[in-house]
């Protein structure tokens, strides 16, 4: 039998006990002034975007929010967006950028919306500009995935110039049911599958996938989220003072893997 090591964190990762978007947008930022719709469509509960301040610096930060009870995950669609949530989350990008706010955001869903309605409206457009226009974005981009970070509907969030991940969060193409479904028939070997996607915050670090791996030790408290807070100040003047940003954000995603 495989180590469980790996699918251990996909469960810690799926926990409805973890903190989502609006717990980290309540207490490390203030003065958050949500903001809503695509200009297309509607509003999809599934991101939350706004504008807010970290510290005394403004910020625009975005979250995919999953709900804590059975209702909230009802009305967020458990944190699968629809084309409508990432085209408000890129109108909020260029805002930012109109403006020089840098963007901050939380990732934390199994994957984006897959039903009928969302390919009608353009759900893979929707992904594929978000990626296009995030990777010449001409301010700081921070992304943390502080739960799951599945396929496509994470990757739409993580084009940026930092990705950090919590310690029991989890970052792959695929959930570890669906390849093993694919692969062996056998969804039921998904623990097997979790080992071989690489899919842990610590695999992430070693292939370069992500800078930094976030301690959970004291997930959720006051001083969980200043530790945070200073992070992110700290992280945003380096980036703030870099003359070339774009380049390097180019030269991050072109030298995974290499």
């Amino acid at each position: 039998m495989m180590n469980a090591a790996a699918y251990d964190k996909v469960k810690l990762a799926r926990s409805n006990k973890r903190p989502t978007g609006w717990d980290y947008i309540r207490n490390v930022f203030r003065g958050f002034i949500e903001l809503h719709g695509d200009r297309r469509f509607g509003d999809d509960p599934a991101v939350i975007g706004g504008i807010a301040r970290l510290q005394d610096l403004p910020v625009t930060v975005i979250a995919v929010e999953k709900g804590h009870t059975l209702r909230e995950r009802s009305y967020r669609n458990s944190g699968a967006p629809s084309p409508e949530g990432y085209r408000k989350a890129l109108r909020l990008m260029k805002q930012a950028e109109k403006f020089g706010r840098p963007v901050i955001c939380f990732v934390d869903t199994s994957g984006a919306y897959c039903g009928a309605d969302a390919e009608e409206r353009g759900q893979g457009q929707a992904i594929a500009e978000n990626l296009m226009e995030m990777s010449t974005l001409c301010v700081p981009v921070i992304s943390v995935i502080i739960g799951e970070g599945g396929s496509g509907g994470a990757l739409a969030l993580c084009v940026a110039d930092r990705v950090w991940m919590l310690e029991n969060s989890i970052y792959s193409v695929i959930s570890p049911e669906g390849c093993a479904s694919i692969l062996w028939k056998e969804a039921s070997r998904a623990q097997e599958a979790a080992e071989s996607l690489k899919l842990t915050a610590q695999d992430a670090v070693k292939l370069g996938i992500v800078e930094e791996i976030i301690p959970e030790a004291e997930l959720g408290t006051d001083a969980f989220y200043a530790d945070l807070r200073r992070r992110f100040l700290e992280e945003l003047n380096d980036l703030q003072n870099e003359p070339e940003l774009l380049q390097n954000r180019y030269a991050r995603f072109r030298n995974i893997g290499g």
